[in-house]
């Protein structure tokens, strides 16, 4: 009975979504794997590869919503400085599941892609990710699914300015063609809209070097939800919520009525 009762709230949730506006670009920090698992006496990796269901559920939802990209913080720059251990369990986890989602991303006309410092990630990692990357990059992709892995704002934007600083250098650019379009498509989320939409899930109010540049006009919203709880009714509860804020850019709220009328 409490199964079908979920599930019919989760039903009437989904409807209430679709007949208002979709995100294009919805981004997450999944955070909350580690204290999840501890606070129930668990291993840290026994979280993440709890929440790496929440990955799978999440992913489906989005691209049944429509979403045309979602971009996922799976992996920080900082995360590296982590018990070793731990790491390792990830990377692990990260492996397994590009082997086991080929089917569901193909099926399902989704299209991987991934934003960071990949050079850093073992052979083991970088191996079925480039593989999985190509094979969804040539079929027709309804959405795009970025896992952000070894991934760090400052950094990213470091690596667009050395970029532009080396054409500069070469004469390939000049200095005053420099502008917010150039450096973007330096950043290692090039091609992408700026995410509409950035979510951070476990209770902690920061956005951890989590898109610095791109989510300058994004609605930030902020849950207690663990990332291993979070699932379909987390999406969709963080839709609803965006879908009641009024998005104005540096304009008035007449102007955006006005536009809108």
């Amino acid at each position: 009975m409490k199964d079908g009762a979920r599930a019919r709230d989760l039903d009437a949730l989904r409807a209430e979504v679709r007949r208002g506006r979709i995100p294009a670009h919805v981004a997450i920090v999944m955070d909350g794997n580690g204290r999840w698992a501890e606070a129930r006496g668990l291993p840290r990796v026994a979280g993440h590869r709890e929440g790496s269901e929440s990955v799978r559920a999440v992913t489906r939802e989005a691209r049944k919503l429509g979403l045309s990209a979602l971009t996922l913080y799976a992996f920080s720059a900082q995360n590296w400085l982590r018990p070793r251990d731990e790491v390792g369990a990830l990377m692990d986890l990260l492996r397994e599941y590009l082997l086991s989602e080929r089917a569901e991303l193909c099926d399902n006309q989704i299209r991987l892609e991934a934003a960071g410092d990949l050079a850093r990630l073992p052979s083991r990692v970088r191996e079925p990710l480039a593989e999985l990357r190509g094979v969804t990059a040539g079929r027709p992709a309804r959405m795009v699914l970025t896992l952000a892995l070894s991934y760090g704002s400052r950094e990213e934007i470091v690596h667009a300015a050395r970029s532009l600083a080396s054409d500069v250098a070469a004469g390939r650019l000049a200095a005053e063609a420099i502008d917010e379009e150039e450096l973007g498509r330096r950043l290692w989320t090039a091609g992408l809209p700026d995410p509409d939409l950035v979510i951070r899930t476990g209770g902690e109010r920061r956005l951890s070097n989590y898109l610095l540049w791109q989510a300058a006009y994004a609605e930030l919203l902020f849950v207690d939800t663990p990332w291993p709880e979070f699932r379909e009714i987390g999406l969709l509860s963080a839709l609803r919520d965006f879908q009641r804020r009024e998005r104005r850019f540096g304009k008035t709220s007449a102007q955006v009525a006005a536009e809108h009328g």
